[in-house]
């Protein structure tokens, strides 16, 4: 069938992914640093990812796609579910050992991030432990807690996933002193999210 739907030019595409956010359906992803779309059949038409696109690299065209699925789109909607797999959460209530660290890939997250970025429980909490805290809200420092976890765990990697704010300094300087003064050579990635929900390179 002719119908509209969604075109992105890839010359004007800069990889932020706030078009992804702001699908709901899914159909689009981010593949080899681009926007693309994924599947004809979930692009329902509307375009909430074109007034977010800072390069204006989408738009509508009409032509031969599939019909809309809105069956199959609700039921995947439906099937996403947490990737929590611990309780407490936050910092300052985590114990020093606990079943769920050992082994574990460790994701230290700033409060807001999971606010500011849409998928966060699929692209930074699946398969991993979580921490959560505010370096500002707590004014506390985290790092003699954070030692404390890594020297008495087998941690293999830490995920530190901050705001592209002042304060969320503290989070990754708690994570950066824990690694130094546990005596361990851990894995460190830090990723820092913009206030509009993108990826900071």
């Amino acid at each position: 069938m002719v119908r509209k739907i969604i075109k992105i030019d890839a010359e004007r595409c800069n990889g932020c992914s706030l078009c992804v956010t702001a699908c709901h359906e899914s159909a689009i992803g981010i593949k080899d640093g681009k926007a693309v779309l994924l599947r004809d059949d979930y692009c329902d038409g509307l375009g909430n990812c074109l007034p977010v696109c800072p390069t204006d690299a989408i738009s509508f065209e009409e032509r031969e796609a599939l019909e809309y699925n809105e069956a199959e789109v609700m039921r995947n909607i439906a099937r996403a579910s947490s990737q929590l797999r611990q309780w407490p959460v936050q910092i300052k209530l985590l114990p020093l050992n606990a079943p769920y660290f050992k082994g574990a890939d460790l994701l230290i997250a700033a409060d807001c991030t999971a606010y500011a970025y849409g998928n966060f429980h699929n692209d930074f909490i699946k398969d991993k432990a979580i921490l959560v805290g505010c370096p500002k809200l707590d004014d506390i420092d985290y790092s003699e807690k954070l030692t404390a976890i890594l020297a008495g765990n087998d941690v293999k990697s830490l995920t530190v996933v901050r705001m592209q704010v002042p304060c969320c300094g503290g989070i990754e300087w708690a994570a950066k002193k824990a690694i130094e003064q546990s005596g361990k050579e851990l894995p460190l990635k830090i990723v820092t999210i913009t206030i509009d929900g993108a990826i900071l390179d």
